[in-house]
Formats: C-alpha cells, structure tokens, sequence
C-alpha cells in the first residue's frame, strides 16, 4: 500500500529499490511482484494550482517591497536630521539605510521565493506526467503476464514463458525508470524548494527580535549590522536565533536589568558594538556578565571587535570556483586567522578544535577569553595559540578522548559519543538546541538530512559533521563544522584552521575531499540541531 504521508525522498528510495528488484527478477512470480510493490508506492503529491497561487501572492508582495524601497531611497535623499537617534542610539541615516536593505532583501526573497514556488509547481506537474506515463508501462507489463504460476508451474520456466516473461520485463523496466525519473525530479525540486524558503525564512531577522523593549526601527539596525572583510549579506553579526533569543531574553529581565541593558546598547560607540552586546545576550550570559563583557569592548573600532569576537569572516571572493589541488582539496580557502594564529587543532583533535571555534562562533564573550586573555585587551596571537590549545586538550577530556598509547599524553581523536557529549555540553547552551547524532553512509542519507542542515545553518547554527574515506582497509577520519549556506553551496569550517565551499552534490556523492583531502571524500555523520 502507498503512503501518502511519506517523504519525497522516501519514495525516491522505496523506487530504486524495486526497479533493481525488477531488473534481477529471474521468474514471472518475481517479476509481478516487483511490478505490483511499483505500483503500490504512491505518485508525486502536490497541488500545482495552490503552490501557483501562494507565488503569485509572494510576486505580488514583492512588488510592493520594491514600492517600500523607493519610498525609502526618497527619503534617505531628501535628507534627514542627524541629531534623531532611536532607543538603542541608532542613527537615522543608520535606520534608513537599514529600512532600504530590508525592503531589498524583501524584494529579492519574495521574487526568489515564488520562483521556488514556480519551478516546484512545474516539477510537480512533470514529473505527475512522467509518473502516470511509467505506471501505464508497469500495468501493460502486468497484463502480458497474466496470473501468477503455481509452486510447481514456477519450478520450470519453458523458452517461450521466458521469452514472454523478458519482455514484459523490459517493458516493467521502462516504467520503473519513468517513476524513478519522477520521483528524483520531484524530490530534488522540494529539497530545492525547502532550502529556498527556509533561507528567505531566516533571513526575515528583524522579525525574530520579539519584544517591545526596543524599537522596529532599532531593530531593522541591529538585524543590518555586519563585521568588516567581506560581503555584508554573509557577514550579518546578528544571526535569525541570535535576534529571537535575546528578544525572548529581554522580554524576562527585571526592570532593573532592562534599564542597565538598554543603557548599554545606547552608549555603545558603533553598531558593531551594539549587536555584539545583543549576540552576548543571546548565547545565554546574564546582564551582569555581558556588562563585564561590554567594559572590556566600549569603544573599540570594527577591526579590532571583528577580529576578537568573530572568528570566522567570509571573504568577498571565497565562492569562486577555482579548481581542487593535487589531494582533491580546494584551491580557494580562506584561513581564519587571530594575527598571524590560526583557529586550528593541535594534534589530533580535530573534534574539538572544530567545537571550540564553533563555539566561539555563537558566544562572542567566549571568544574574547581565547583572543584577549583575562583582561580581554590583549593582541598577542602567540597567547591565543597557547589558550586555544588548552581549550582544544580541556574539551578533549571532556569527550573521553582517545590518546595514543594508555601511557600517552598525546590525542588520537575522538568517538561519537564523545562528540554529541562535548557539542551539547559547549554549543547548545549558546544556541538554545540539542543536537542529534545521524548517521548518513548512503547517498540517500545524505540527501534526506540536507533540508535539516541547510534549515540550521540558515538561522545561525552550526553543524557538525564526519568525513572518513579508506585506502587499503585503513580508515581516516576528521571532524569538520558546516556553518554556511548560499544557493546550492555549503560553507564548512575544516579545524585546519580554514573555511571553504562544496557544493549540495559534493555533499551527497562523496566529494568531502574538497574541504579536507582525498583521504575523506565521504560525510558519514552530522549532529544536526533539534528544533
């Protein structure tokens, strides 16, 4: 029996898994039962008309942010009074030009979004087609066959039975490709369509900052702000889970703590400043640490705020495409670097190297302790090293690490046990979610978790993953961090102490080797965020 509730990849598995059974079917019996298991697995769901509708009302809702946006570019030229600043000391011009790039994103998400509602619809519609085409070959087949043989009719198959059974079998075959071609066109075209929204979804983040403590214009600042050194769309400070849990945060403080907050915020000497104090907010400190945190930042410049808050920065040019290395590995990578240090393992602790800069990512307070010391004004990049590298041994034990021999001091990496124990125990406190281990040694595995990955990343959290590959029986493996997501790319954060881009199809097909090398093409496991 079908099962309309399952998922489009299910389908895409459940068929391929028949048509092989078709395809090594040696008897009419076994041939009419891969036929009839075919026809059971339901066809393409979706109503075409409605997903044509909702894009035609996303289109229309993007005609009237691009309407937003002229009225606001007018107003950013008629000028504006430089002494008005909102509650949080944002500046006009900073309000109005924040309200401008907001009315942009709007304008592009929905026009994207309804050409990802469009090109589902036409998938859906195609691959309906295809579907019904395939079923009409498999039933043909069906009927060549007649009724199933007897035990004994099934013992001796004569030349001409044969010959009757194959083609029927070839003809079952053409259908069983037709609903298998349906059902990967109608699975890629929703994993393509989940990814899009749950993007422009995320990207929506001056709506996650819930409360009435400060301002929707305030509020369009903070979601605008980015760190210097790249393109400012993938270097917003603020993520979509930052904005909706320091919201949340301040809807609970006292009224004490809610005044000396917002004093805070409005004293702060640049926007960076101020988001960063919300960031410190959100990954869970308490006023009084994140006012410990503010005297060690006030007044600091950009620069010197992104380099010890934020230790991973996407460079303008970190997308373009140019070729792998020798090892397989890509040619374009940015290092991530604090001075002349790179955020890198020692030794091989690749596990939690890759959870202290993940961390670090999510909890700017955490990441002034390893880059500034006690004092949080330091810039000695030697210091750094040595207070990553206790970090990296501190979280190493916290895992049960593995060391080389009983008597060894020296790591030799870590369980999945350990894993899951050390990134709830380190990132989810920050981020507010759990994370689950999953295995995905199948192409399909990898396919079927990517809609979760792209979802987490998208709202500001991070991703573990495992690479592992063999060559003559030994195994490598290596622990790396997707962190990023742009169209059908996935940034990943490798503890060599660099950041680069694959592709969803590098992911799926065992391509891994582009963020590592050729020792490990495969991602058998991520930890993927609950909720």
């Amino acid at each position: 029996m079908s099962d309309a509730g399952e998922s489009t990849t299910d389908r895409r598995e459940k068929i391929a898994e028949h048509v092989r059974s078709l395809a090594g079917a040696d008897s009419k019996n076994g041939v009419i039962e891969a036929i009839e298991k075919l026809l059971g697995v339901s066809p393409p769901v979706g109503s075409p008309s409605t997903i044509d509708a909702v894009a035609k009302r996303y289109k229309d809702q993007a005609d009237d942010a691009a309407d937003v946006q002229r009225r606001v570019e007018k107003v950013a030229k008629s000028g504006l009074p430089s002494v008005w600043v909102g509650s949080t000391g944002a500046k006009a011009s900073e309000v109005v030009s924040a309200a401008g790039r907001s009315a942009e994103q709007m304008d592009e998400a929905f026009r994207k979004a309804s050409k990802a509602l469009n090109d589902l619809s036409d998938a859906i519609t195609s691959a309906r087609s295809t579907d019904e085409f395939g079923r009409e070959q498999l039933r043909k087949a069906r009927s060549m066959l007649g009724g199933e043989d007897g035990f004994f009719d099934d013992m001796v198959e004569k030349d001409a039975e044969e010959a009757e059974r194959k083609r029927a079998q070839d003809t079952a075959g053409a259908g069983g490709n037709c609903l298998l071609s349906a059902a990967e066109q109608a699975d890629d075209a929703a994993r393509t369509a989940a990814r899009e929204l749950n993007k422009y979804a995320a990207e929506a983040r001056a709506g996650q900052m819930k409360t009435d403590e400060i301002s929707a214009a305030d509020r369009l600042v903070l979601a605008d702000i980015a760190v210097p050194g790249g393109k400012q769309e993938q270097n917003e400070l603020l993520t979509a889970n930052d904005l909706e849990r320091s919201g949340r945060f301040m809807e609970k403080m006292s009224d004490r703590d809610q005044a000396r907050y917002e004093r805070m915020l409005a004293d702060a000497k640049s926007p960076q400043e101020r988001a960063y104090l919300v960031k410190a907010l959100a990954s869970g400190h308490s006023v009084d640490e994140v006012g410990e945190f503010r005297d060690k930042i006030h007044g600091k410049d950009p620069v010197w705020l992104q380099q010890h808050l934020t230790p991973v920065t996407t460079a303008a040019d970190s997308q373009k495409n140019e070729g792998v290395n020798a090892d397989g590995s890509n040619t374009n990578t940015d290092y991530q670097q604090f001075g002349d240090e790179r955020w890198s393992q020692d030794g091989n602790t690749c596990v939690p190297s890759s959870t202290v800069t993940a961390r670090a990512m999510v909890d700017p307070v955490y990441a002034l302790e390893l880059t500034g010391g006690p004092s949080g004004q330091e810039d000695d990049p030697d210091a750094f090293r040595e207070r990553l590298g206790d970090e990296q041994m501190r979280m190493h034990e916290e895992g049960d690490g593995n060391y080389e021999h009983w008597f060894s001091d020296t790591p030799a990496g870590m369980d999945n046990d350990g894993k899951t124990e050390i990134v709830n125990k380190e990132i989810s406190p920050h981020t507010g979610s759990e994370y689950e281990f999953q295995e995905t040694r199948s192409a399909d595995a990898r396919r079927d978790v990517l809609p979760d990955i792209e979802k987490a990343v998208a709202e500001g959290k991070p991703v573990p993953i495992g690479v592992e590959g063999y060559t003559d029986g030994d195994r490598s493996g290596h622990a790396m961090m997707v962190i990023g997501q742009e169209g059908d790319m996935l940034q990943i954060y490798n503890p060599w102490g660099q950041t680069t881009w694959v592709s969803e199809d590098d992911f799926v097909n065992g391509h891994m080797d582009k963020a590592s090398d050729s020792r490990m093409p495969d991602a058998y496991a991520v930890h993927v965020p609950a909720g």
